[in-house]
């Protein structure tokens, strides 16, 4: 057996195992000079000095010298209304944009709708909307409806739609076949085979994606407040203005405490609904 001319074989057959060609390195080598001179030039482009970075990690030391300790300040009832005024925005406009999304989602699902034009279109739709920020709809409803919490309502309603039909439309195509088949032996129509077969499939998981939206709304809508939609977010910009850091900080942390409280309640919903993991044996 010769041995040359079997690893010659092999690597006629199998090149890749015997590494990189010379034009795959050289490749590698262009690839990764582009990135370094891309990520170089990002730095420059955005001036991002030592000497900035130094000067800016200063100024956030001294403002967090400021925050402590924490306190309310003479408004602290205003603070609880904001508060409460930014978790009933994320709730109000979560829940409207999930209730939308399902019909949605079922036309946009691939093992529903089988006219690919109609779903190829609803979910182009669906992408413009996704490309558009929710501080953009805020800014936009603002103008609309005016100041208040009813535009943050709006932009997080308006935002969400999009993204929750794609989310729903997933888990349904994923959604197992035999259930809505065995609704249509037992005589159940297409309607039936998607109420009986299909919905009780995928209501959990579109319930526990709504849940994590609502959690993060409740910070989003923080931000939505500082253009004047409402919530917290205008109390953290009016003390921002006037250098109040104590309170700053003591709304960031009834912010922090508000959000674990909702990410703890969802997660026991969550649990009950879609059950706990049995245990190992």
């Amino acid at each position: 057996m010769n041995t040359q001319t079997d690893i010659a074989a092999w690597r006629a057959r199998m090149p890749a195992a015997f590494g990189a060609s010379a034009s795959r390195r050289a490749l590698r080598v262009i690839g990764w000079t582009a990135f370094a001179a891309w990520l170089v030039g990002s730095l420059w482009w955005f001036d991002m000095t030592p000497q900035r970075l130094w000067n800016g990690l200063s100024g956030l030391g001294t403002i967090v010298v400021l925050m402590v300790p924490p306190s309310p300040g003479e408004q602290w009832v205003e603070i609880l209304k904001g508060m409460a005024e930014s978790v009933a925005m994320a709730f109000l406009g979560t829940f409207m944009a999930a209730i939308v999304a399902v019909p949605l989602g079922f036309l946009g699902a691939r093992n529903i709708v089988t006219a690919t034009l109609w779903r190829f279109s609803l979910r182009r739709v669906l992408d413009g909307f996704r490309g558009v920020d929710q501080l953009i709809w805020a800014l936009a409803y603002v103008r609309a409806v005016g100041l208040g919490p009813l535009a943050g309502v709006l932009a997080i309603f308006t935002a969400d739609i999009a993204v929750l039909a794609k989310l729903y439309a997933e888990a349904i195509e994923n959604a197992e076949k035999k259930q809505a088949e065995g609704v249509v032996a037992a005589g159940g129509g297409r309607l039936a085979a998607i109420r009986f077969g299909i919905l009780p499939q995928v209501a959990p998981v579109m319930l526990a994606q709504a849940l994590y939206f609502f959690e993060s709304n409740t910070r989003s809508a923080t931000i939505l407040g500082v253009v004047g939609a409402g919530g917290i977010g205008l109390q953290i910009a009016e003390r921002i203005r006037v250098r109040h850091w104590d309170e700053v900080a003591f709304i960031i942390l009834l912010m922090i405490a508000t959000v674990a409280l909702i990410d703890f309640i969802s997660g026991r919903i969550r649990r009950r609904l879609i059950g706990a993991q049995a245990p190992q044996h």
